[in-house]
């Protein structure tokens, strides 16, 4: 890693690429800038009008035209597009990637962006997958902010056989950002973010969904006297839903899995309120506010 930064500290990066810069790319550029983590950083966006607004913006110092152009020189170089763009863009960058560039990415499921980015990427290049496992309803360059990712977990994965020094600087990254680091399989990151995000949003997209097609009026009065269960459920489903169809297909053995688990749960409950069983009921809800204290006991409420 000839030139590279190789502290186990507060990083610092001679030139950092963002291939894509929304609310996770563009947050991360905003930490970059705050806490002096780079003294150049480049950014790049497939769409043209995404590209004004970032310079518009100027939370970079440049703006590329190209994904190839973007990653010249770099030090590091973040991939944060919707999971299904992620092996086009290893595919554009890879013949572009210096010797020792540290490649990390963003991606909410793990195991399918290490099978499209791996191939493309020169055996040179250190690839160390990640997670930041954080963000709003928001989308686009004007949603980041630099606070987004503190004290919210980051998940790396970095395949078997990845160098040890580009795992610490990457994670140290994070943590600079705020962030608690995490490191896992990239299998058990799927099957673990399936149950604790993945389905969530499915069961909100469902329910808002459900809620859609009712009667006119019915409908209305469902938003007019929205309850803040409700209104949490819009949030979530609220989403880009780009990101998110891109989530359940890449994922969809965990998510199925998942999916199955909470259909006979929900199934024990619907016979439960059949059948007046409210000691069933009443163990049930028990069990599901210990797990929110248990959250709230995390700081991860």
């Amino acid at each position: 890693m000839t030139g590279r930064p190789m502290t186990t500290e507060q990083p610092h990066f001679n030139r950092v690429a963002l291939i894509g810069a929304g609310l996770i790319g563009g947050s991360l550029a905003r930490v970059m800038r705050s806490q002096k983590l780079a003294d150049h950083v480049t950014a790049y966006s497939r769409r043209a009008k995404t590209r004004d607004r970032i310079k518009e913006l100027g939370f970079v110092d440049v703006v590329a035209d190209n994904a190839a152009t973007a990653v010249a020189d770099a030090d590091l170089v973040v991939v944060s597009v919707p999971v299904s763009a992620s092996g086009s863009v290893a595919e554009a960058i890879g013949p572009h990637l210096a010797p020792g560039t540290i490649v990390t990415d963003t991606g909410s499921v793990k195991q399918a962006v290490i099978d499209a980015m791996s191939p493309h990427l020169p055996s040179q290049v250190h690839f160390v997958p990640g997670h930041p496992i954080a963000g709003t309803e928001h989308t686009g360059p004007d949603a980041g902010f630099d606070q987004l990712f503190e004290g919210r977990w980051c998940v790396l994965t970095p395949p078997e056989g990845t160098d040890a020094t580009a795992i610490s600087i990457v994670a140290n990254m994070w943590r600079s950002a705020g962030s608690m680091v995490e490191q896992m399989s990239a299998p058990h990151h799927d099957m673990v973010l399936a149950i604790t995000s993945h389905i969530p949003h499915l069961l909100a997209f469902n329910i808002v969904g459900t809620v859609a097609e009712l009667e006119d009026q019915i409908k209305l009065e469902v938003v007019k006297y929205s309850a803040g269960g409700f209104r949490d459920f819009t949030r979530i489903a609220a989403s880009d839903p780009e990101m998110w169809r891109d989530i359940f297909i890449e994922n969809k053995d965990a998510v199925l899995e998942m999916l199955g688990r909470f259909s006979e749960d929900l199934a024990a409950l619907q016979r439960a309120i059949r059948w007046d069983d409210a000691d069933a009921l009443e163990t049930k809800f028990t069990k599901t506010r210990d797990i929110r204290r248990d959250i709230i006991d995390a700081k991860q409420a």
